[in-house]
């Protein structure tokens, strides 16, 4: 919004001229959306536990867990709201991906929302029978896949390209629709899975956007592009002021998140973040790039589905103490914070692997 405003008033007054740098609207995204959560955060805190949307547990988590009962949940709302309002104020409107991002970041969001609605006012800690959740999940998805493939008219669009080498790329054809799906619906449920302690999702998630706000960078930058042999996407630099966005809303969440959390983001923040992580990769042309920076969450993701797995075909042998991985080690006996912050290292180690990807090509 800002650049539309201001950035034509360069012609007759230089100082506007820093609009036109992605670098300075990434910057000052990250500002806003990080000042938007910490003045905002503590009333969102407070009306969220005067209205009683707290948190809620199944029953099957480790017993320390019953004491995060009563903590006021859904503070993905603020989230959301941070990064929406500072991605508008910074990017410049005319950009169709940062709306396709936009609209798959509220769906989410909105699922989520009636997910954390069905905990808290209906009292039903399962939420949205999970066939429900998955559909919705999966329109959400197609829609902002339909919208990209429409945008992106470039002879990669469904290509992925396979890190570690020179101009090597998978053509997928049309079933590249069910690889952006899967990515995307998975990505978000990842995320998800990963959010059961006190910041353990938000700080990769952080990690994770910052990582793509560089990628979103190179990638509209044809010289860039061509120099680390990625796909040139016309018009993904806009997206690193949406993921600058996301990386002040989630260091802004953090604050009030960190142990022992004073709010938690619930499923409104957990599945909209996943999701938006999920279509930015899909836009950038990073799709396998997403598995090695979002590393910690496919690990969470695994964990899971190895559990469930081994269990149904030894009937009733598991490989961890409890699925997902961060409540094996709480059985374990770790505190929570150390697992929190081991986890976090592992999530900065796999970004920095999968940045060191442009240049070891």
């Amino acid at each position: 919004m800002l650049y539309n405003l201001f950035y034509p008033l360069a012609e007759h007054f230089s100082i506007f001229n820093v609009f036109r740098y992605i670098t300075f609207r990434t910057g000052y995204a990250i500002v806003t959306s990080m000042l938007i959560m910490l003045i905002f955060g503590t009333m969102v805190t407070g009306l969220l536990q005067k209205w009683k949307l707290s948190q809620m547990t199944k029953g099957v988590e480790p017993a320390r867990h019953k004491n995060k009962e009563g903590t006021p949940t859904m503070g993905g709302i603020i989230i959301v709201a941070a990064s929406v309002i500072s991605t508008i104020m910074w990017s410049d409107l005319s950009n169709k991906y940062v709306w396709i991002v936009l609209i798959v970041y509220t769906g989410f969001a909105v699922i989520g929302l009636a997910d954390d609605y069905i905990k808290t006012i209906k009292q039903n800690p399962l939420g949205l029978p999970g066939k429900g959740k998955f559909i919705a999940q999966s329109v959400a998805a197609l829609l902002g896949i339909t919208l990209i493939v429409v945008t992106d008219k470039s002879s990669n669009m469904f290509s992925i390209m396979v890190p570690f080498f020179k101009n090597i790329s998978l053509n997928m054809s049309w079933f590249y629709i069910f690889v952006a799906w899967f990515i995307i619906v998975g990505s978000s449920n990842a995320v998800n899975l990963t959010d059961g302690l006190d910041g353990l999702a938000i700080m990769p998630a952080v990690v994770s956007f910052g990582a793509f706000a560089i990628l979103a960078y190179v990638a509209g930058n044809i010289i860039y592009a061509d120099y680390l042999y990625i796909f040139y996407v016309r018009g993904a630099s806009e997206l690193a002021i949406f993921c600058g966005a996301m990386v002040g809303a989630g260091l802004g969440f953090l604050w009030f998140n960190a142990y022992p959390a004073s709010i938690f983001m619930g499923d409104v923040g957990s599945l909209s973040i996943g999701g938006a992580l999920g279509t930015v990769a899909v836009i950038v042309k990073q799709e396998v790039l997403l598995a090695l920076i979002g590393g910690l969450f496919v690990m969470e993701t695994l964990s899971v589905i190895l559990q469930v797995g081994y269990f149904k075909i030894t009937h009733g042998k598991r490989i961890f103490r409890m699925a997902p991985l961060h409540h094996h080690f709480e059985l374990k006996g770790w505190s929570e914070p150390k697992i929190i912050v081991r986890f976090w290292i592992v999530s900065v180690i796999m970004a920095i692997v999968a940045m060191s990807t442009l240049k070891l090509r």
